[in-house]
């Protein structure tokens, strides 16, 4: 498809500072109060350090168009449906409120691939963020790029199907119903622009989904809420996750945690039991 490599090795550097008021809004749309010791908690750091393309440097998919000038940070893939595949993050010490931050990211790695629904490129990007008492998270994220659906392919997910998720073999378990609301103030939070999350028409049509697709990053941060529910706040040390599945805006989603000793395993699922994402924690 493409020599890649050239790629690799590619950084950027983004400057950022924790603002209290997007702080708060963070705080409102999880629903959830600020810690009682003054840290900002985990999962914030996908709201820092984001891409700010002006709207005429957008593609067709609301994210920021890519050439193969040196000022493009990620390769040209020509495939036209991203998704964030999965993360591996470590904490290494909790952000406070006014805290600058720096993040400073890198291409680490470009593989084409072929799976069950044809070509793919995956894009391994390893970030660290930087604060004021040093670094703070780091993290490896990878994209996938896809090639559109075949004409007929049925939309995705799959329709839900007879039987309920059941939550007994979990010993922590949240339901909740992702909203059209929800998406539209993570989208706002994290400055992403893709339209799977907020344009229906564009999600079913162009890119062939039941629905609006719940962001990936905020299916996770409702998993770390959950353990910082079960566990308190910043008591994770990492935290790996991968998407299985898109999880749709309306449905019932489960989150679910049980220790497995030294370590925890979370997952989301659908209503019917489908596995949207699994992760898997360390204190």
């Amino acid at each position: 498809m493409g020599d890649w490599q050239a790629w690799v090795g590619r950084e950027e550097l983004r400057r950022d500072r924790i603002d209290e008021g997007h702080y708060a809004r963070w705080l409102a749309t999880l629903d959830r109060p600020a810690p009682a010791d003054g840290a900002v908690p985990q999962g914030f750091h996908w709201c820092l350090c984001l891409p700010d393309a002006p709207s005429a440097a957008l593609g067709e998919d609301g994210h920021p168009l890519r050439d193969d000038s040196p000022a493009s940070f990620l390769p040209p893939v020509p495939l036209p449906r991203r998704m964030w595949a999965s993360s591996k993050v470590e904490f290494h010490q909790p952000l406070h409120p006014g805290e600058g931050v720096t993040r400073k990211s890198r291409i680490a790695s470009v593989t084409e691939k072929t799976g069950g629904t044809g070509q793919l490129v995956f894009v391994d990007v390893a970030h660290e963020a930087q604060g004021e008492s040093g670094l703070a998270v780091s993290e490896v994220q990878s994209l996938v790029y896809r090639a559109s659906a075949e004409p007929g392919t049925p939309p995705a997910p799959p329709p839900l199907v007879e039987g309920s998720f059941d939550p007994s073999a979990w010993s922590a378990h949240r339901a909740l119903v992702p909203s059209e609301t929800l998406l539209f103030r993570f989208s706002a939070l994290t400055f992403n622009s893709h339209r799977i999350h907020y344009d229906l028409p564009y999600a079913a049509d162009r890119e062939n989904y039941r629905g609006l697709v719940v962001h990936g990053p905020l299916t996770a941060s409702l998993l770390l809420d959950l353990a910082q529910r079960e566990l308190g706040d910043n008591m994770l040390k990492k935290l790996e996750f991968r998407g299985l599945s898109p999880a749709i805006c309306g449905e019932m989603l489960h989150l679910v945690l049980r220790s497995t000793g030294a370590a925890f395993e979370l997952g989301a699922f659908a209503t019917d039991g489908r596995q949207v994402m699994s992760a898997s924690a360390s204190l």
